[in-house]
């Protein structure tokens, strides 16, 4: 019969576990949405700016979630508190910035998967023994050099908005692998 550990840490990681799962599934529904979409657009919408908010605030909520399962009071959790701030400010930019120009979305798009993917890695290292964070220490680091990527393409008045859903199905893949390495590390410790 296996032993079922109840510990901080295994109670931690079960959460991690769950919460890359919904990230995945967010990331997936809205990439199909946002492909759609940006498809069909060569001027600002309605339905491109609520995607482009939505999907900085989900972030936010994510990592709100992830500080409020993380057992390890004593730690600081700047870092994450920083991609909450940053994840919210850039909704509201990104809000602003769609409504006028594609290419300014962007690059506001770009500045936050820079300014998001920094805090994301040090998260990731720093749960590296809760399991399951290398796929999440390359998304924070891959998200830098594309969020660069975008900054530039905004700033030169060019670059497609779907550029933004290939990083999001990017990112919800490395959710899937850190939630799939999880289970198999979870599977092993309760056997």
């Amino acid at each position: 019969m296996p032993i079922t550990e109840t510990t901080p840490a295994l109670t931690y990681s079960r959460s991690l576990r769950t919460l890359y799962f919904v990230r995945f599934v967010f990331a997936i529904i809205w990439v199909g949405i946002m492909f759609s979409a940006a498809a069909k657009a060569t001027e600002p919408n309605a339905l491109l700016t609520v995607l482009l908010i939505v999907y900085p605030l989900f972030d936010a909520g994510a990592v709100l979630w992830q500080l409020r399962a993380d057992p390890d009071k004593q730690r600081s959790k700047t870092a994450e508190w920083i991609n909450v701030v940053v994840s919210v400010a850039v909704a509201v930019a990104v809000g602003v910035s769609s409504s006028i120009a594609i290419p300014a979305a962007l690059a506001v798009w770009g500045v936050w998967a820079i300014i998001s993917g920094i805090p994301q890695l040090i998260a990731a290292i720093r749960n590296r023994k809760s399991g399951g964070q290398v796929a999440q220490m390359l998304s924070g680091g891959i998200s830098v050099f594309a969020g660069s990527g975008f900054l530039i393409q905004g700033l030169q008045g060019n670059g497609a908005i779907s550029g933004a859903a290939g990083y999001a199905a990017l990112g919800a893949i490395f959710f899937l692998v850190s939630a799939i390495r999880l289970s198999i590390m979870l599977r092993k410790r309760a056997v």
